[in-house]
């Protein structure tokens, strides 16, 4: 059996075509749910400023965030397999609202230590969305789909920093997560118009559900490869953007406005992320995935040429590193969650959140990697870490490849 093989109807009557308008009210709620996680980042010496916190404290609002989000994804995102998940995602929308209402309104930085988590846990709505498309779209139309929605939640994180920061420097960082909130709102309310309810595929207890997927990981070897591929990919992602900031800074004396820009050449390579996905339904995803990591570790190769141009140029095929690398992530990842939903239809809650979990610990190991590189031996020790990154996650497909064979 194939990756190919591995993608398997919806259960129930509901895969049904999706109308143009509800795929985008669903790429749109998914982008604006992660963005959440992300707004806080080009604020906080702002927020610190506003709050009288400290920069330790400060700090630890995003680092909350994304713990939030990591918790929300290991013990809430199963969920999505024993209860509507329609009903789960208005839930989500709502306290994602209520939190981001909160960090504009709290007056200490307890407050908003405590509101940034609560939204790192309800801004994992956007991973509810993505298996609940998977369950309205057709077999045949399932990749391309996908692909348009995980569009719109890359483009909503490359996008964030680029919003927050524009809106915080000229009309105040709690006007920014105001303006969120009142977002979050309307788009729970078009969800709640659209979505219909879904069928659980699942009736275990809470308890078995978790436990469930260490069995589905040890079950499908499928599963396991595909995981660990997207953890390189995202090892290699995370340790790019994560350092781009510094070494613009310090290299071309370029301010954090100009590195939240570069988020637009990322958000270019995602556009062409429902390509991928209907590539994915006509040539098989496992295809996809092998080119998709193939060109992320070129265009991160490439940027080995830096010293060779000017710094004009240089600047140059950084951007177009960014634009090709992003949609070689943003590829394999639509594919891949073709590939997993595949797997085991009542499980796809289960299956995505394996999938993040190790995603999550790909980029909090990137960030780490990148940081250490950069500091021990510049931006070019960075590329080194994030090629070599890519290219494990080739061979992993390729590996696959041949296993199949």
């Amino acid at each position: 059996m194939s990756d190919t093989s591995l993608i398997a109807p919806s259960p129930g009557a509901e895969a049904l075509p999706l109308s143009a308008k509800m795929i985008f009210t669903l790429a749109t709620a998914g982008g604006l749910a992660v963005a959440s996680i992300y707004y806080s980042q080009p604020m906080l010496s702002l927020m610190g400023q506003g709050i009288g916190a400290t920069p330790t404290s400060i700090g630890m609002i995003p680092t909350l965030t994304q713990a939030g989000y990591a918790l929300g994804i290991l013990l809430l995102l199963p969920l999505g397999d024993r209860y509507d998940r329609r009903a789960i995602i208005l839930l989500k929308s709502l306290f994602l609202t209520l939190a981001l209402l909160l960090c504009s309104i709290v007056p200490s930085i307890h407050g908003l230590l405590f509101a940034s988590l609560v939204t790192g846990v309800a801004a994992t709505m956007a991973q509810d969305i993505v298996p609940a498309t998977a369950a309205l779209a057709p077999e045949a139309q399932r990749g391309k789909t996908v692909g348009t929605v995980m569009s719109g939640i890359l483009i909503g994180i490359l996008l964030s920093r680029v919003v927050s920061g524009f809106v915080a420097e000229y009309f105040g960082w709690r006007v920014m997560y105001q303006l969120a909130a009142f977002s979050t709102a309307l788009i729970g309310i078009a969800l709640w118009r659209v979505l219909p309810r879904f069928t659980p595929g699942a009736r275990l207890s809470y308890s078995t559900l978790l436990m469930s997927m260490y069995h589905l990981w040890h079950r499908y070897p499928t599963l396991r490869r595909a995981t660990i591929a997207q953890g390189l990919l995202s090892m290699a992602f995370s340790a790019f953007w994560s350092t781009l900031a510094i070494m613009l800074h310090d290299t071309y004396h370029l301010g954090s406005a100009v590195a939240g820009a570069f988020g637009l050449a990322g958000a270019a390579g995602a556009l062409a992320a429902p390509l991928a996905g209907a590539i994915a339904d006509k040539t098989g995803p496992s295809r996809v995935t092998q080119l998709g990591s193939g060109l992320v570790m070129v265009s991160f190769a490439a940027m080995f040429l830096l010293p060779l141009l000017t710094p004009h140029a240089q600047l140059v095929l950084i951007v177009l590193s960014a634009i090709g690398f992003d949609l070689g992530v943003q590829a394999t990842l639509v594919s891949h969650q073709s590939i997993v939903f595949g797997l085991e239809p009542a499980a796809r809650g289960r299956l995505n959140a394996v999938l993040f979990t190790m995603m999550f610990i790909g980029m909090a190991a990137g960030a780490s990697l990148g940081s250490f590189a950069l500091q021990s031996g510049g931006w070019s020790a960075v590329v080194l870490v994030a090629t070599l990154a890519a290219a494990a996650s080739l061979v992993v497909r390729m590996r696959s490849r041949h296993l199949h064979r």
